[in-house]
């Protein structure tokens, strides 16, 4: 079992049932800030633009920012190198994907991933129960191809990030675009920003989509 909150951009709080917590991708100055009091084990970070690193603003042990593997009270972490954007990152560098497993669960965090879905890709991410990833454009894979990627991936859950709020201030597009694409899937809505994922909820054959709101 895990306890998933959405704190906006691409961060999340990923609290394993044996106290581990997770921290993706730390943010400032995107239009709004993250909230008061965050702490974290562990914090993750795909790449060093300041939407991502602002690792000042969370307290904790270890901060992994490369593919080195790492172990932390039975989760394990992997790290992926891939590309921030269309041209082998020319334009904006790498992105590192996180992949840690716990509690028979195992979570992928794209990044800031841009790079178009191939299947080298899809052999190094392999098998994912979560799947968190950027929807927005712009910087990122678009509404489009985070589709694709959910399609050849095919997690048991989807949650889409790095969208434009209504108070956000870069330029991504908001989330209506991949919504709209996923209409056949079944979307669910934690207005609370909040989800406990637990095995009973990746039973399902298809992919579902949970859409959380960001908790402030």
């Amino acid at each position: 079992m895990i306890n998933v909150q959405y704190h906006g951009h691409s961060c999340f709080r990923i609290q394993f049932g044996n106290g581990l917590t997770v921290i993706t991708d730390p943010y400032t100055k995107v239009g709004y800030e993250l909230p008061k009091g965050l702490q974290a084990d562990v914090v993750t970070v795909s790449h060093g633009h300041f939407d991502h690193n602002y690792v000042a603003a969370i307290p904790c042990k270890t901060i992994l920012n490369t593919a080195t593997p790492y172990q932390a009270n039975g989760v394990t972490f992997e790290g992926i190198t891939t590309y921030h954007d269309p041209e082998q990152g020319k334009l904006r560098g790498l992105n590192t994907v996180f992949k840690f497993h716990g509690e028979g669960i195992t979570v992928c965090h794209l990044g800031d991933l841009g790079e178009p879905c191939s299947q080298a890709l899809l052999n190094k991410i392999g098998k994912v129960d979560v799947l968190l990833i950027p929807v927005g454009g712009t910087y990122t894979i678009d509404a489009k191809q985070a589709r694709e990627y959910i399609d050849k991936i095919a997690p048991k859950i989807a949650i889409p990030m790095h969208y434009r709020p209504i108070d956000g201030a870069l330029d991504i597009a908001e989330s209506k675009a991949f919504l709209d694409l996923v209409t056949d899937l079944k979307c669910i809505d934690f207005l609370n920003g909040e989800v406990v994922i637990n095995q009973d909820l990746l039973t399902n054959d298809k992919t579902q989509i949970f859409y959380l709101e960001r908790m402030r």
